[in-house]
């Protein structure tokens, strides 16, 4: 007989551990938030541009797009049906604007992430991945059959030594990071990776997840900011985040974009993104060097928290548009969560095993449509209601 005690049990020990987690039955009108009967202002979102709100582009979309001829459903994958015209007119589009050869667009960033090494590598190479690399990165090493390191956060040193000790041990050697990183908004120094990557012969992969749209003169992400995008060989991106859109890619050379098409399982044995939404983010790519103002306003906002929050005497991280608030503990981090609810403000609580234990925090994640007047609001509670 099966027994659902050992479920319940697990159950039990996430709520005493504030692990617990819900879904939300949340209303959204632009950057507010409706939940349990609060209206708050959305901290806590990935739209960093503003730009699933935004009338100017969305009726412009609508004038050049004729969107009910496009289909609502790719209903298939795109190795046998599903592979409309529109992807090929994005790929071709983001060959273009990163300069690289070949691009391939999947149905999300999870996709690419558990598909692109496990693909790319064998047992006869070497994966070395910064320690804080996000969970999808993650699961995909996982699946691959290449032998795994990980380096410490940022630490060069410890990356160089790895590479040093190992490189003649391996046929390939992939180095992996992210160029912001999710949960501690840090940033990775891409062009020592990249000097590091030509001085060990290896290749580099770059999910650039929380950067494209954020950073770089035309919205490209830190390979564009770093001027390095044609060292990296991998450079990952997804278009659910600030382009407010769905999917994902990589920019490439045209040999691997072909070995991937051939061997991706993630890529292969998926349903393609709607036509509609392909379409969409095609439209919005295009317009990415025009909300510059939009990147500014991002990165001013954050300096500004980081600044009233570290003026409070609290610990926060990194240096972009993602702001984590630590706390300590789960408990710590829900009642800030709690507070800030009560005052307006939905922002969540990021807890173990998502964050190191004792690392628990609120991750503010900005939106550029918020007006300075909700984030002085934002500033002056954290300044004098928050102790």
């Amino acid at each position: 007989m099966n027994s659902f005690e050992r479920y319940q049990n697990k159950l039990e020990k996430m709520k005493e551990a504030g692990n617990y987690r819900i879904l939300r039955n949340i209303q959204h009108n632009g950057f507010l938030i409706h939940d349990e009967g609060r209206e708050m202002l959305n901290l806590s979102s990935n739209d960093y541009l503003g730009l699933s709100t935004y009338p100017k582009l969305l009726d412009e979309f609508y004038t050049q797009t004729d969107v009910r001829a496009l289909p609502y459903s790719a209903v298939s994958s795109r190795l046998l049906s599903g592979n409309h015209e529109y992807y090929g007119m994005l790929e071709e589009d983001l060959c273009d604007l990163y300069n690289k050869e070949a691009a391939l667009v999947f149905s999300s960033g999870y996709h690419a992430n558990i598909g692109i090494l496990p693909a790319l590598t064998t047992k006869r190479d070497l994966i070395v991945a910064d320690k804080l690399v996000h969970a999808s990165i993650i699961d995909g090493l996982r699946l691959s059959e290449a032998e795994m390191i990980r380096y410490r956060h940022l630490d060069m040193e410890h990356l160089r030594s790895i590479l040093t000790q190992n490189r003649d041990k391996y046929e390939n050697i992939f180095i992996v990071t992210e160029s912001i990183f999710s949960m501690d908004g840090d940033t990775a120094d891409l062009l020592e990776l990249c000097e590091m990557k030509k001085e060990f012969g290896t290749f580099l992969y770059v999910d650039e997840a929380h950067a494209v749209g954020v950073r770089g003169t035309n919205g490209l992400g830190c390979c564009e900011e770093q001027a390095c995008m044609e060292d990296i060989d991998f450079i990952v991106g997804t278009f659910g985040k600030a382009f407010a859109s769905m999917g994902a890619f990589v920019v490439c050379s045209s040999l691997f974009c072909e070995y991937l098409i051939n061997t991706q399982r993630s890529l292969i044995f998926t349903t393609a993104l709607p036509p509609v939404n392909v379409a969409w983010t095609r439209f919005v790519l295009n317009h990415m060097p025009d909300f510059y103002e939009l990147r500014l306003k991002l990165a001013r906002t954050a300096d500004r928290l980081r600044e009233v929050l570290q003026q409070k005497g609290f610990e926060v991280r990194g240096n972009s548009h993602i702001v984590p608030f630590l706390c300590g503990s789960n408990e710590s981090s829900i009642e800030m969560a709690e507070l800030l609810r009560d005052n307006g403000f939905f922002a969540l609580p990021v807890r173990y095993p998502t964050v190191p234990k004792n690392e628990a925090r609120i991750r503010f994640s900005l939106n550029a449509a918020i007006p300075d007047e909700d984030y002085e609001c934002l500033f002056d509670f954290l300044a004098n209601g928050v102790e």
